[in-house]
Formats: C-alpha cells, structure tokens, sequence
C-alpha cells in the first residue's frame, strides 16, 4: 500500500499487478507504483510468509544493502505468526518452457521448489556461473541466497546517474564492477554471489503467485522479464495447479507459513 498519495493506493502483490521489469520488478495499480519490490518479497517467500500487508511511503520499496538479508532480519525481529485458514501450493504438472533466443525458463514438475540458474557474462569477474538444483527446503533460503547482492557495471551505473535516475545506489547497496574487477572495498560475499542475486530475484517473482510453488525451475541468461513470462504462465494455470496442502508436503515447504505483527526500523 502507497501510503504517501493522498488517499492510500492498494497495490496487489500478484503477477497481474506487473508494470515493469527493467532492472527491478514495478507493480501498478490506478496510475499508482510500487517499484523494486522482489527484495523483500524473496525475504517473505524464504520466511514462509504468504499473508502480509505491506505499507511504504515512497515509489520503491528501500534498496537497504541490495540483498534480502535486512528484510529477513527486520521480519524475524517482528515475528511470524501461524494463521487458522487453510493454505494452498501450486503444484507443477507438467513441463512448461519459454525461450528468448539465448535466454530460457523451464519450469518441470517436483517435489519442493528447486532452482537451478546458470548466467553468462562477458566480464572477468563473472563468466560463466550456474547453481544447480538448489532446494529452498528449511532455511537455505536465509543460508544460499539472502545476502546475495544486486550488481552492476560502472558505465551503466554512471549512466543512469547522468539521467538523474539510481540516485541511491553506491557501493553500500550494489555490487559495481568496473572493466577489470569489483569495486567494493570488501569484495565479494560468495565467489558466485551474481548467481545467487539472480535466484533470489527469482524467488521475489515466483512470490507473486502468492502461494508456495512446488517444481523445479531452470533458468538460463535470466531476468526479471523472463522470469515474469513464466510467473504469468504459471498464474494462468494457478486454479486448476493448486491444490490444498498436506500433512505429507510438510517437509517440502518452509518451516512455517503465516503472517507477521507490525515492525518499525
């Protein structure tokens, strides 16, 4: 919910809300966004957490580091609350695939929700990177992925700056590479830590189906574009897919699932 527009705007957090995906994932409603918001959604998938009203004051929800991990923290500080009401997960049937020349999203029937990504870059740093077959099964969420941070490269950070946009970003929330290597004092948080930014991006867009998805995703060269192209499809797909969940899936969904008391930071 904007709640600096006047009267406040709902926005819905489902894939039929999506009104960009150009760097980030922007959600629309009545002339009205909310932009970058698959951050603190993947926190809220890893969480478990698929009943939240979400209130912001502002266009975008806060960068924060440019990982999930301050989201994780922020929502765990709060606390997460188990609701009387049934709850639902969207269980893959069948193979479904989407290609875009060198890009593709694949998404096939399991058990859990695993992802296995693979990127390709033309940088030193970066190359050829891939996770296979990463479950998100009981905490690996807060443990692989949650610190994982957004990147960028130099000229496209400063060109963005010349035309008056990214006015937040630097390199206290964003990973910036340069023609020979990464420019953060620190470093790196993994050695294949652009990998594991792009699958929490993932989770952010898978949230948008607003239940736990059981299936095996395989993204090559992905984005949030194409990410969002097999969100739809699986939305399409979402009534006669979902299905009550039960006492034998326990173990194959986060540790709980529920909702969360108001928090301030």
């Amino acid at each position: 919910e904007r709640t600096d527009v006047g009267l406040p705007v709902e926005v819905p957090a489902a894939s039929e809300s999506v009104t960009a995906t150009l760097n980030a994932t922007t959600l629309g409603r009545a002339g009205t966004s909310v932009g970058t918001v698959e951050h603190l959604l993947a926190a809220l998938y890893g969480l478990g957490i698929d009943n939240v009203r979400v209130e912001v004051h502002g266009p975008e929800i806060p960068v924060m580091d440019g990982s999930a991990a301050p989201f994780v923290f922020l929502v765990r500080q709060a606390g997460i609350f188990e609701q009387d009401a049934p709850r639902r997960v969207l269980r893959v049937r069948s193979p479904l695939e989407i290609r875009d020349g060198k890009k593709r999203i694949r998404i096939e029937p399991a058990r859990t929700l695993r992802v296995s990504y693979a990127v390709d870059f033309a940088h030193p740093c970066i190359g050829r990177q891939s996770l296979c077959g990463l479950e998100l099964v009981n905490g690996s969420f807060e443990a692989e992925l949650a610190r994982a941070r957004t990147f960028g490269f130099l000229h496209e950070v400063e060109a963005l700056w010349r035309a008056g946009l990214a006015r937040g970003g630097s390199l206290e929330n964003t990973i910036v590479l340069d023609e020979v290597g990464v420019m953060n004092p620190e470093g790196l948080r993994w050695g294949d830590e652009f990998v594991r930014h792009k699958v929490l991006d993932l989770v952010g867009d898978l949230a948008l189906l607003g239940m736990p998805v059981q299936g095996h995703v395989i993204v090559e060269r992905g984005g949030h574009a194409l990410h969002q192209r097999m969100v739809g499809e699986l939305a399409r797909r979402a009534m006669a897919w979902s299905e009550p969940a039960s006492v034998a899936d326990s173990y194959a969904e986060p540790i709980s699932y529920g909702t969360l008391r108001t928090a301030t930071a």
